[in-house]
């Protein structure tokens, strides 16, 4: 199976300016636990999630002036839609992270998540077991 065929086509973009909480919200709305974050000015696309999110709350900074740029990780590994699933699972855990973004022609198509793998795999993991040898 492939990321095009796991990923979450709904995409939360969000600006550097946007603060902690209203990505929160946005993000909670979407019930996406990841949002892009497009920066022209520090250099394109790169993402906030909500462990970004929760860590900030957690040190006691305020999510009302906290800005989204001070909490995006910018140095992203990007995903193509031609990968494996087997690919991005590995690459997430070698980089120790739950979400990439998916580039198709530069562009984000999409995101997968962690969960989106283990929902794809999970059903063929059941059938495999029903399957006598």
């Amino acid at each position: 199976m492939l990321v095009r065929d796991a990923m979450s086509t709904v995409v939360l973009t969000i600006g550097p300016a946007h603060t902690l909480r209203q990505a929160a919200a946005l993000m909670s709305a979407r019930r996406v636990g990841a949002a892009v974050v497009h920066d022209p000015d520090a250099g394109g696309i790169g993402i906030l999630t909500e462990r970004d999110i929760l860590d900030s709350v957690g040190r006691g900074q305020s999510p009302d002036t906290e800005r989204a740029h001070a909490h995006t990780t910018t140095d992203v590994v990007f995903a193509a839609p031609t990968w494996t699933l087997e690919e991005a699972a590995r690459t997430m855990t070698h980089g120790g992270f739950r979400h990439l973004i998916v580039l198709d022609g530069g562009e984000p198509a999409g995101i997968v998540s962690v969960r989106d793998i283990i929902r794809c795999w999970a059903p063929a993991r059941q059938r495999a077991a029903r399957v006598p040898a």
